[in-house]
């Protein structure tokens, strides 16, 4: 695939990804993946092989703050405060303005500003993940240890709710 045929933003986690030396490109699905469920049906794999990258707005100092988690999972918002300080929602244009993605395709690699990053550990129970690459159709394949090299070495922790 020409990579300049790709939207922007796809091209931007292209790049990152390249410059990180990592083995694998970003793919375009035919159909949007916005929600995880949408993503590993169109990847033929399990929900939780994909990396969510969930956008929180932290209120100390406006940062944006990443947690990329499991597919099956919902981040646990007591947690990440615990380990980043207090959080709350963070709109669309929130997640525009700090990531350069649009919600539905936010990569976890080329923020317009590097957030504050959390990487569930639950993602550790798969050899192989998929993440967004910056566009609902975009997507990237990766193993869970590759994220804290792509993210300059995010910490791994507890941030999901028990699964019930």
């Amino acid at each position: 695939m020409n990579v300049m045929t790709l939207p922007e933003s796809v091209q931007r986690v292209a790049a990152a990804l390249q410059a990180a030396g990592h083995p694998h490109a970003p793919v375009m699905l035919d159909d949007a993946a916005r929600t995880a469920q949408q993503a590993a049906d169109a990847l033929g794999i399990a929900v939780g092989q994909i990396a969510k990258s969930i956008i929180f707005r932290r209120k100390s100092d406006d940062a944006a703050v990443l947690v990329i988690t499991s597919g099956d999972r919902r981040v646990d918002e007591k947690k990440v405060d615990a380990l980043v300080g207090k959080t709350g929602r963070a709109d669309a244009e929130f997640v525009k303005a700090r990531t350069g993605f649009t919600i539905g395709g936010v990569s976890p690699v080329a923020h317009a500003t590097p957030p504050v990053v959390l990487i569930d550990r639950e993602l550790f129970r798969f050899d192989e993940i998929w993440a967004a690459a910056g566009h609902p159709h975009g997507v990237f394949k990766l193993r869970p240890q590759d994220l804290a090299g792509l993210t300059g070495n995010a910490p791994v922790a507890d941030v999901v709710q028990v699964p019930s």
